[in-house]
């Protein structure tokens, strides 16, 4: 496959490169962004963009260029608690501390530190190249993705009333693909999830008097096999659904049954009418269990919700065409949605505007040619081979923006 990427001169490539470092060593967790809001901003305000914070840790920069369309772009910036494992000189050795108070290591783990320097760079090749185009870019530097928690902060602080409405939104995330190469689904392009802990409640009692207890250990156990067949039973075979329960917790020695026992569960779909069915059919199920063995009810707190991300057919295919122009037509790829969740879709949904996003490669031929299997995102070893990387991505979100903008003196 030829790729060709948009031509970078030494010091735009120095540039990248030294944000990039300084990024991916300094990651911090989600909705604690308080340096990189920080950076971001004294970066934004130095290349002579109007800013304002948003959403706690985000970063709004607005810059203006003469009567055009206005045109927003948005790059996450929170990391992941991982134990980096890269072995880079500049892999971080940062911590961070998780609601419950707990220390952990630090990471950008999928990406975020891309996207962030990917950004900046859009914004200043945009401010040095001003006869190339005119209208406004909205810059949205959103935190908290990882936990979907950043875009409705930020829609709850006003963005889109303390910056320009755009005509359409843009996103992208590196993940492990040829550098070069876009993939982009048209219409669904990611599942909506959600997220609960489930805490079954029983009653105490020593292992030799199990007929005094209530086993919450056993309840949850049946629970967590019966909520299997809510995909394999309930939900349409032309559907698409996935129930993983992915934590089970529950007392603290082998001869006492505990008063109670909690597992998380996460629940992908990209239907809404299936999303429905199939959280319906969660509750229903824990609490048939619980009234089965006897037990009180049990309590179900609500983690994390993510919304679909939906691109609009109409610009997904100009967007495409736009692309195969910079890339070449073999390096954008068409593929069907996938399983992975974001928070994007909520920036353009919030104002009724359409959205694109998409997936660019961060590892080079040689890096894959290399091994059986590179990093993929949330790895302790994601490290995409960053001049490609970045070069690839700079190239498809300038080529999306300048789609979408005017030219000087003209229209968009």
């Amino acid at each position: 496959m030829t790729v060709t990427l948009l031509p970078t001169d030494d010091t735009t490539t120095r540039t990248m490169q030294e944000l990039y470092r300084h990024l991916h060593a300094h990651p911090e967790l989600s909705m604690q962004e308080t340096e990189t809001c920080a950076f971001l901003t004294r970066r934004l305000d130095d290349l002579g963009l109007e800013t304002f914070r948003c959403g706690g840790t985000g970063v709004v920069g607005i810059l203006r260029n003469g009567a055009g369309p206005t045109v927003a772009y948005r790059a996450d910036t929170d990391g992941l608690p991982i134990q980096e494992e890269t072995g880079l000189d500049y892999a971080s050795t940062a911590r961070g501390t998780l609601a419950d108070g707990t220390d952990v290591p630090a990471m950008h783990g999928c990406g975020h530190d891309t996207h962030m320097t990917v950004a900046l760079t859009l914004a200043e090749h945009l401010v040095t190249h001003p006869s190339a185009w005119a209208g406004t870019v909205v810059f949205i530097f959103q935190p908290g993705e990882e936990t979907g928690a950043g875009a409705v902060a930020m829609l709850a602080d006003g963005l889109w009333d303390r910056a320009p409405r755009p005509e359409i939104v843009y996103g992208q995330h590196v993940w492990p693909g040829l550098a070069g190469t876009v993939d982009i689904s048209s219409g669904v392009a990611m599942a909506m999830a959600d997220s609960w802990k489930v805490t079954v409640h029983g009653r105490q009692a020593h292992g030799s008097q199990p007929d005094q207890s209530i086993d919450p250990i056993v309840l949850g156990a049946h629970m967590i096999v019966r909520l299997q067949t809510i995909v394999s039973r309930e939900v349409h075979p032309m559907k698409a659904a996935v129930v993983t329960v992915g934590t089970f917790h529950g007392g603290l020695k082998e001869n006492i049954i505990p008063a109670t026992a909690e597992f998380t569960v996460n629940v992908r779909t990209f239907d809404v009418e299936v999303r429905t069915r199939v959280l319906d059919s969660l509750r229903r199920i824990i609490a048939a269990e619980a009234q089965a063995s006897g037990a009180p009810e049990p309590v179900i707190e609500v983690l994390s919700t993510f919304p679909r991300c939906y691109n609009d057919p109409a610009a997904t295919q100009q967007l495409i065409t736009e692309l195969g122009g910079a890339l070449g037509t073999n390096c954008v790829i068409e593929v069907p949605p996938v399983m992975g969740s974001e928070d994007f879709g909520l920036l353009a949904e919030a104002i009724g505007v359409p959205s694109v996003y998409w997936m660019f490669g961060g590892y080079s031929q040689q890096t894959i040619d290399a091994t059986d299997s590179v990093a993929g995102n949330h790895s302790p070893h994601f490290a995409p081979d960053s001049e490609p990387a970045l070069a690839a991505g700079l190239t498809a979100a300038l080529t999306a923006v300048l789609s979408r903008v005017g030219t000087p003196g003209g229209t968009a």
